[in-house]
């Protein structure tokens, strides 16, 4: 038996204006973070026990933009200083669904990235990084997304043996490499 086909009509969608626009993380030189998106109320914890069971003794602050209900900034961190600065830069941002962390001195991104991407509620990260960075965001009437990260500078070269034989050392130096 044939089933007929019925035509479905469409009208066009909407226009929906949007702007972009770049967003500047403040933080002190040296700070290091990274920016995420994730989904649901419960990131704030599940980020903050991640970072605590990664390395003892962390001093961190996450902030997360909540995209829904009271749509509140949500935070929870071992460092006053790092939580405030989470604080303003996701403030900053209104991002729905996005989150931040920012590590205390010591402390790197290395360390703890798997831990946060493991983490059930995130969706991506955008970056994890000490450089200066901007965000690109979109923004429509209903709020805020990102769009991508700037992250440092464009470069400059291509490493030559002197950087290379640097690289190494440096790497062997911090740690990282036997």
């Amino acid at each position: 038996m044939l089933v007929p086909r019925h035509r479905i009509e469409s009208s066009p969608a909407p226009r929906i204006r949007c702007q972009n626009s770049p967003v500047r993380i403040e933080k002190p030189e040296t700070t290091n973070f990274v920016l995420g998106q994730t989904h649901f109320i419960k990131s704030v914890e599940d980020i903050h026990e991640a970072l605590v069971g990664s390395v003892p003794g962390i001093k961190f602050g996450v902030a997360f933009c909540e995209a829904s209900g009271k749509c509140l900034v949500r935070s929870s961190g071992t460092d006053e200083t790092m939580v405030d600065l989470a604080q303003r830069n996701a403030r900053n941002l209104g991002a729905g669904h996005t989150f931040v962390v920012f590590l205390g001195d010591g402390f790197y991104p290395l360390n703890v990235l798997n831990a946060i991407k493991m983490v059930p509620e995130v969706c991506r990260v955008f970056c994890a990084t000490a450089n200066p960075t901007e965000v690109v965001l979109a923004e429509t009437e209903q709020g805020r997304g990102v769009l991508g990260v700037i992250d440092g500078f464009s470069p400059k070269g291509i490493e030559g043996d002197d950087e290379v034989a640097w690289r190494k050392t440096l790497l062997r130096q911090i740690g990282y490499k036997l």
